[in-house]
């Protein structure tokens, strides 16, 4: 019987990748709190996800290549899945066009962290039982 990795960390794994993306627009976020004019940015997990499970699913194995511009740019693996969109602030604007709310921001950061060890967990768990079927399948 053939084993599919695919099938069995396929979502948890296009999850990690798309938290760890959400990590980064969140940690920008707050290292430009004070940046006159940044506007704050998030990416929608869910859309994310659904972009993620479908180029899953249509693609090979292999990863994707960047197109490259320029002969000078640095090659990379692939291109983001997920679209950053602005996010709707909440408080008044301070008078110099900054968006960014620290305190959404941590929170923000915080539930993403939480929820990205949540999917790790998972996907570990995942593979302790795959490891525990397969070391005991020949007994």
């Amino acid at each position: 019987m053939a084993i599919n990795l695919d099938r069995l960390a396929g979502f948890h794994h296009n999850a990690l990748k798309v938290r760890a993306d959400k990590m980064e627009v969140i940690a920008g976020n707050l290292a430009n709190a004070n940046t006159p004019g940044y506007k704050a940015r998030d990416i929608d997990f869910q859309s994310a996800m659904n972009s993620a499970m479908q180029s899953s699913q249509t693609t090979q194995a292999g990863p994707s290549s960047m197109v490259r511009t320029n002969d000078k740019h640095i090659a990379g693996s692939s291109a983001p899945r997920f679209d950053v969109q602005f996010r709707m602030p909440d408080q008044p604007d301070t008078g110099d066009g900054n968006t960014v709310d620290v305190q959404v921001e941590r929170n923000a950061f915080l539930e993403n962290g939480m929820r990205y060890e949540a999917s790790l967990m998972l996907l570990n768990g995942k593979f302790s039982g795959m490891k525990k079927a397969l070391s005991s399948g020949g007994q």
